[in-house]
Order: C-alpha cells, then sequence, then structure tokens
C-alpha cells in the first residue's frame, strides 16, 4: 500500500509546560519512529519543545494525542500547532537546542 499526498500531514508543534530535563526530546524520537513519523525535536530557549512531525495523517494525530502526556515525568500544560504544511527530510532526528544549533 503506498501514501498518496492527500493522507500525509506534516505540522510544526510547541510543546509547553515541564518538558526539559525529563527526557522529552528522547520519548519523542522513540514514538515517533514507533509511529513511522519522520521531522525533528529540539528544546527551545523559553523552556518548550519544538517538534515536527510529517506522515500519514492518523499517525500525526496519534502522536499529537500523545504528545499531551509525554514521559511519564513530563507535566505537559499546553500542546499548539504552530504551522502546517512543509517538507521534511526522511527520518526523525533529535536537534540541539534553538540556542545551540
Amino acid at each position: 500500500m503506498t501514501e498518496s499526498d492527500d493522507t500525509k500531514r506534516t505540522v510544526t508543534v510547541k510543546i509547553e509546560g515541564r518538558v526539559q530535563g525529563v527526557y522529552y526530546r528522547a520519548w519523542t524520537d522513540d514514538t515517533a519512529r514507533t509511529l513511522g513519523l519522520d521531522g525533528t525535536v529540539r528544546n527551545m530557549s523559553d523552556g518548550s519543545v519544538e517538534a515536527v512531525f510529517s506522515g500519514p495523517a492518523e499517525a500525526v494525530a496519534d502522536m499529537l494525542r500523545r504528545c499531551v502526556d509525554g514521559p511519564k515525568d513530563a507535566r505537559v500544560t499546553k500542546v499548539t500547532i504552530m504551522k502546517e504544511g512543509g517538507s521534511v527530510a526522511p527520518g526523525f532526528r533529535v536537534r540541539g537546542t534553538d540556542w545551540q544549533r
């Protein structure tokens, strides 16, 4: 079965709360790979986490639902879709923080 462009979704999200220093980026990397998503995740200087998820629309929706809880030590207060669309390189990567590119 092949994936058509109509079923692919790409979103950039901002995840706020207690999300740094609690394994959130590594959890996101593991979870996104399990769901077969492409994209990136990184810490932001304001204490939030920014992630880009790209793949089948249902898998992206599943990832967004999972981001609300995150890993066990995280305390997510808000997940905001900042941007829809765009393209990403294949695979999923953990990037450095936005102030340490």
